[in-house]
């Protein structure tokens, strides 16, 4: 296993290289720089503009930036941003990445929540009511997009019914304690909801269908003929089974979650690295949007290598040699 797990962590070298070229390569043949928003303003001087390009680094060739880039990540330095007064990228990432963290965790929290047990209640009792609402409820979350269902919500429950704020992640500063958990919660219910939506129907309907797929095997069968009561049938044997393809899932999800957050954190103003990732897309800060996407890539190759080593725990068959 640690041999493998070395492995792996070294085969992350080359693939964070691969990611992050194709990233600064199509950023770099985009239209534009983080300086051509300025040519509109005519109290700019041009003279002053091409000064700071060059400064900047920016009129170099795209191979000299993207080794310069490379070379400052090599001794631990994302640089710092253009269009946020010369901010480190490691600063502002730091700075809203605790909320993304915790908008992903709610929206993972929700998802296992809710579709572990309906997964697990459809798959006893197929065809039932509750089963055709499940599924209902999966086509739904998997057809509505993000955007629109993050509108829906606020529209019911923020201007509606007035249960939830419908943007920012804190109603005022200054708040501690207790007060500023509540307050969090309550800011993170709609676009964690929204966020956890589509997981939640996917999740539903793998563990409805492994479920149905592993109670109809052989040795449950056999287990069953020997006695054993039907709580440890399906808590002790079929659900383990049955969550071996769910954890593959898993190792994408957290990663894939603060990918996703981009939209949904538009939606509903939440400063998160999702937003800071847009502003800089907008505004052409190639810096910060080269070290989120860093940031990113290492989460999905880090929740891949997870899933992995969970595999030879939940099922003991599975060995890394």
């Amino acid at each position: 296993m640690y041999i493998y797990v070395i492995r792996r962590i070294l085969l992350f070298i080359p693939m964070l290289i691969a990611v992050s070229f194709i990233v600064f390569m199509l950023a770099f043949i985009a239209p534009g720089d983080p300086l051509t928003g300025e040519r509109i303003d005519p109290s700019v001087d041009t003279e002053v503009l091409d000064q700071r390009r060059e400064a900047l680094g920016i009129n170099d060739p795209f191979y000299v930036q993207y080794f310069h880039w490379l070379g400052s990540v090599a001794k631990g330095e994302l640089g710092n941003s253009i269009n946020y007064n010369g901010r480190t990228v490691e600063g502002l990432i730091l700075s809203r990445i605790d909320n993304t963290l915790y908008l992903s965790v709610f929206s993972l929290l929700f998802t296992i929540i809710v579709a572990l047990p309906i997964g697990i209640y459809s798959a006893r009792k197929p065809h039932s009511l509750l089963d055709y609402g499940a599924t209902a409820f999966a086509f739904l979350g998997l057809a509505i997009p993000n955007f629109f269902a993050g509108l829906l919500l606020i529209y019911v429950f923020a201007f509606q019914l007035g249960w939830f704020p419908s943007q920012g992640s804190v109603s005022t500063a200054g708040l501690s304690g207790f007060d500023y958990f509540f307050d969090k919660i309550r800011h993170l219910i709609l676009p964690g909801t929204t966020l956890g939506l589509a997981s939640t129907a996917v999740y539903m309907r793998y563990i409805r269908s492994e479920m149905m797929d592993v109670m109809t095997s052989h040795f449950i069968r056999a287990v069953k003929a020997k006695g054993m009561g039907n709580k440890s049938v399906l808590y002790k044997h079929t659900l383990r089974n049955a969550l071996i393809p769910v954890i593959t899932l898993l190792g994408f999800e957290f990663g894939m979650l603060l990918s996703g957050a981009v939209i949904t954190e538009a939606v509903f103003n939440y400063p998160g690295l999702g937003t800071l990732f847009l502003d800089s897309i907008i505004n052409r800060d190639y810096p910060v949007i080269m070290g989120i996407n860093l940031i990113l890539s290492v989460t999905i190759l880090v929740g891949n290598l997870l899933a992995d080593i969970c595999y030879a725990v939940v099922d003991p068959r599975i060995r890394y040699d």
